[in-house]
């Protein structure tokens, strides 16, 4: 008697498929799917060791086309951005990408992002959040066009210090020649390829945008290119190590935007984020300018800080205290670092702890089902933790 077998399910109960996902589905072996704004994204494929050294060694492929996509253009597209973001988009030239964040009227962080400068008259937005109801309301009274191209644009994510040497390999003539944050179009045999010098890693990569109908074609071209340069996909397990490595923030895990927070206090601004240096309170009127002023002023209530503890168990979830006494914090992002071979976190520390000493971490582990309680040492130290030359080396060395 032949058994019969359940047919098994293409994509999550829920979710969509993205433009990647037959490729997706074939190397899933863990059947680890979780909701990337609605579409089916792997949390993790084969193991997350493997996928996270492949990040540091090789050359990695992630799927990031579910991440909010916004077109702005038009004669006023330039004044729009600027009048959005925090920082001088008149400085930002076409084919050049900038890290931005903006803020409401309360000078609290809506959301942060990467702003494409595709042309003088065209922009493109690529952020965590759904923005669209933000962006009308920015560019209400301008002369230009918001469009969700979300689902009309599919990303690749190509990092890992073998990742110039994969594109040039699949016939990316010049990829050697680009700068951090420049952007260029090149094909990839027949298909267009917008290719940016970015990426969540910290380390040397490329970010690839292209249609969704030509998605297929540029993966498989990508997988060849890169077999010999040990090439490996992976999920968002091991973009996220890599990325706390990086001393990147992640919306909803390090901070509350104010767009999403329901009880008072919970919203942040970039003094607070440490990302000040994103602020230019000398150009002209944008959103949140005149809260900022006045925040300015005075010194942050907290911080979001890295720190580095003693020990080898992650702080995951911890509290913070100072002279192990007082509370004065927690931690929100943790890794014992396998590069680095250092425990590190983002955390949030109360003021004046945020620049004092004696700090310590309340860590709890289970060992075979019994809870222990530790008490570890940790010193404040510069948020990037990994910062390696290849991430800005032109042209990067042929690894």
């Amino acid at each position: 008697m032949n058994a019969v077998t359940e047919p098994r399910e293409a994509v999550p109960m829920g979710l969509v498929p993205g433009p990647f996902h037959d490729r997706l589905e074939a190397l899933n072996h863990q059947r680890a799917w979780m909701n990337w704004m609605g579409v089916a994204s792997p949390a993790v494929l084969d193991t997350v060791e493997f996928e996270y050294f492949a990040i540091r060694n090789q050359a990695t492929l992630f799927d990031v086309s579910p991440m909010m996509k916004y077109r702005i253009a038009g004669p006023d597209a330039e004044a729009v951005a600027n009048r959005l973001v925090t920082r001088d988009v008149t400085k930002l030239r076409p084919g050049r990408v900038a890290y931005a964040i903006w803020c409401d009227e309360a000078g609290n962080v809506v959301d942060d992002g990467t702003l494409f400068r595709l042309s003088a008259t065209e922009f493109r937005l690529c952020c965590q959040e759904p923005q669209l109801a933000w962006l009308d309301d920015v560019a209400w009274g301008f002369d230009v066009t918001v469009e969700d191209v979300s689902r009309d644009i599919a990303g690749l994510a190509l990092q890992g210090p073998t990742s110039c040497a994969v594109l040039r390999d699949a016939g990316l003539a010049g990829i050697e020649a680009m700068k951090p944050f420049d952007l260029r179009e090149f094909r990839v045999d027949t298909h267009a390829v917008t290719v940016s010098r970015t990426g969540f890693t910290g380390d040397l990569g490329y970010e690839l945008w292209m249609a969704p109908e030509d998605a297929l074609a540029v993966w498989d071209r990508l997988m060849e290119a890169g077999r010999l340069r040990g090439i490996r996909v992976i999920g968002y397990q091991a973009l996220d190590m890599a990325r706390i490595e990086a001393g990147f923030l992640l919306p909803r895990v390090d901070f509350v935007s104010s767009e999403t927070h329901l009880r008072p206090g919970r919203a942040r601004n970039p003094y607070e984020l440490g990302l000040d240096w994103l602020v230019a309170l000398d150009k002209p009127q944008f959103n949140g300018r005149r809260a900022l002023v006045r925040l300015a002023k005075g010194k942050p209530r907290r911080r979001l800080v890295a720190i580095e503890i003693d020990r080898d168990k992650p702080a995951h979830h911890a509290l913070v205290y100072h002279a192990k006494r007082r509370e004065v914090g927690f931690v929100t992002s943790a890794l014992w670092s396998p590069t680095l071979k250092r425990n590190i976190a983002h955390a949030w520390v109360e003021a004046p702890y945020d620049e004092a000493g004696d700090l310590w971490v309340e860590i709890y582990r289970q060992r075979e089902l019994v809870w222990q309680r530790r008490m570890a040492r940790a010193r404040i130290v510069e948020r990037a933790f990994f910062r390696h030359p290849r991430r800005t080396a032109t042209p990067p060395a042929d690894w």
